[in-house]
């Protein structure tokens, strides 16, 4: 137990070593860049919020590729500080393109936090023909010899698509449709086929 707690203390502590300096380095890039002020302080909080976010977002299982992918800006944003600051760059005459880099990281941040937090995951739904396909795909009922008394009410547009089905059977084979090819080629029930083919 005491070994374990001595590992997860190793671990906080480094955690905390390592966030600390990063934090300083951002601060220090970003007053260095033009940001004075509390804005020097705003840059590092951004750049971690990115990073929990992304981790966040990985860690829930959805959408992984763009959780890697802002994980990934926020990472390169953290390490860059911390190399500028090594003396990669002199501090008190920053390069143009890394005060545009500094100048644009807050709408990049806030697009990547949108982006990671307000997007949900939706499944496209396929938008399904209306009569004919939700007919065809319907079971078929019992045949029950005696249940006839009813007309079975047909849908306008399932009666126009068997009108061109019929018109097909004719311009092809020269005779009207009979019921037992036209309920074929709808794939509906027979008395569904005969209340069509009476208004053909």
């Amino acid at each position: 137990m005491r070994a374990h707690l001595a590992r997860v203390d190793a671990v906080l502590v480094q955690a905390l070593i390592a966030a600390a300096l990063s934090f300083a380095h951002l601060h220090d890039v970003a007053s260095a860049a033009g940001q004075a002020g509390w804005k020097a302080w705003a840059y590092p909080v951004s750049v971690d919020l990115l990073l929990v976010a992304a981790w966040r977002r990985l860690r829930s299982g959805d959408a992984k590729t763009s959780g890697w992918c802002w994980f990934v800006i926020a990472l390169a944003a953290s390490l860059g500080a911390n190399v500028a600051t090594a003396g990669l760059f002199n501090l008190h005459q920053v390069p143009a393109w890394l005060r545009i880099l500094v100048a644009g990281w807050p709408a990049v941040a806030f697009l990547g936090g949108t982006l990671l937090v307000h997007t949900t995951h939706e499944t496209a739904e396929e938008s399904t023909p209306a009569a004919p396909e939700s007919t065809a795909t319907a079971p078929e009922p019992e045949q029950r010899p005696a249940v006839a008394a009813r007309p079975v009410p047909v849908p306008a547009a399932l009666v126009a698509h068997a009108r061109k089905v019929a018109d097909e059977h004719r311009a092809r084979t020269g005779s009207a449709i009979d019921t037992s090819t036209l309920r074929a080629r709808l794939g509906i029930p027979a008395p569904l086929a005969e209340a069509i083919a009476a208004q053909l």
